[in-house]
């Protein structure tokens, strides 16, 4: 196999009067040893206490991993994980959704470089994560810590592929692993629930809970649901598109998991519907398509061409309904109101450039399982309990597979384990 050590400090020839090795002009400088000569490997020189042993021994390791095609120079690792994700990994990302594009760059530079962007690439082993996952616990929910992980074993397994490093130790070992994502357990609210929210929301936001309730849409499908999107003779609601948060701009997009779906609805809802827009006409609203940013190609500036609809929904000035100060300045408060989450604490916070001046604050509670969704929840467990099939209510739910439908809404089908209980018994007391 091709290759070899050289030792820089003498030459290879010996004196021809003494038979003693003679200096070379760049005796006692620099590093002693140079392994040299493999095929697609670089030449690579040690120290004097690391002697002609390492040398060789880099040597050996070097011709072997070479023949078989798997040399990975360790040298190649050595560049920290912060400049390997900004110049190289990042930078050959592509998001169809800016929204996940945003989500995925924030888990990285919100936890993952804070912690270890100093790191040698090669230098992420076992414990350098063992004390990085006990840090991001410390300050997350175990489902984040897991989808945090799962971003930071992404860019360490594309550093594999790049051959900076050999092994990707969010995937080689076992002894260190992150929280198992919680299982979704939905939680349907009653109808005295249901209704007490719907009244204790301002009047023009009424129709968002029987949408929500009676068709099963998401928020953010609920405040792009234009007056097209209501088939009243086919007793339909078309759910086309969504009204989105980018940054800190609206847009128009399509419904998560880009799919669009037709679901079924009761007269009522769509006798709601009307009532609703004859107390508040529905308004066009024009947003970008997908994403706000400046186009910079032609196909971009078609992708992302305004679109205008008349929206059902729409805020006191006609404009399309921003999610988060919704949240806040109406769900909440009816929430509170309903009693499902204590009142906000009031605290009031003086202004530095106005002396004699404060700020009052409300703070209501984080509350996960009575956010909009639970609306949703509410609508499934009412199909299901009328014994709809699940695919159907996979189906009119938007869901991507009927096996995340019923890993949700499993405990929701009724007499499940009694149905099967009564036809065991029936069949061990039938005779043979």
């Amino acid at each position: 196999m091709p290759g070899y050590v050289e030792d820089r400090w003498y030459t290879k020839r010996p004196d021809p009067t003494t038979g003693e090795k003679r200096k070379t002009a760049r005796y006692g400088q620099g590093k002693r040893y140079r392994v040299a000569g493999v095929p697609g490997v670089r030449d690579r020189s040690f120290e004097k206490l690391t002697g002609a042993a390492g040398a060789k021994a880099w040597l050996a390791k070097a011709q072997h991993q070479a023949s078989a095609g798997e040399f990975i120079d360790p040298r190649n690792g050595s560049i920290p994980l912060r400049q390997y994700v900004e110049d190289e990994w990042w930078p050959q990302q592509s998001y169809d959704d800016p929204g996940t594009e945003a989500t995925v760059k924030g888990r990285i530079w919100n936890h993952i470089l804070p912690h270890l962007g100093a790191t040698p690439l090669n230098g992420v082993k076992t414990p350098q994560l063992r004390a990085w996952l006990k840090t991001v616990k410390s300050s997350l929910g175990e489902g984040t810590v897991n989808e945090v992980w799962g971003s930071l074993s992404s860019i360490l397994q594309a550093a594999v592929d790049d051959e900076r490093i050999t092994k990707n130790y969010c995937k080689s070992q076992k002894s260190v692993r992150p929280p198992a994502r919680p299982e979704p357990k939905a939680r349907a609210w009653s109808k005295s629930q249901v209704f007490a929210v719907r009244s204790a929301l301002p009047a023009r936001f009424r129709i968002m809970v029987d949408v929500g309730v009676g068709a099963g849409l998401r928020q953010g499908e609920v405040l792009g649901l234009a007056v097209e999107d209501i088939d009243a003779e086919a007793e339909v609601i078309h759910v086309r598109r969504q009204v989105k948060k980018v940054g800190a701009k609206l847009v128009f997009a399509l419904p998560k998991g880009r799919k669009t779906r037709s679901v079924p609805v009761a007269t009522q809802l769509l006798e709601a519907v009307q009532a609703h827009l004859v107390e508040f006409p529905a308004k066009k609203v024009t947003l970008p398509w997908g994403n706000p940013a400046a186009a910079e190609t032609e196909k971009e500036a078609k992708d992302r061409a305004p679109q205008t609809y008349e929206l059902i929904v729409t805020g006191p000035r006609g404009g399309a309904v921003r999610r988060d100060s919704w949240d806040t300045r109406a769900w909440k408060p009816a929430l509170a109101a309903a009693g499902l989450i204590p009142a906000p604490t009031v605290s009031k916070r003086p202004l530095k450039y106005k002396p004699g001046y404060s700020r009052t604050t409300v703070k209501y509670v984080e509350s996960r399982k009575h956010g909009f969704h639970a609306l949703r929840h509410t609508f499934a467990s009412v199909q299901l309990d009328a014994r709809e099939t699940i695919i159907s209510v996979s189906k009119w739910l938007g869901h991507a597979d009927p096996s995340i439908t019923l890993r949700i809404y499993a405990h929701m089908m009724p007499e499940a384990d009694g149905r099967g209980r009564a036809a065991m018994q029936a069949w061990l007391t039938t005779d043979s």
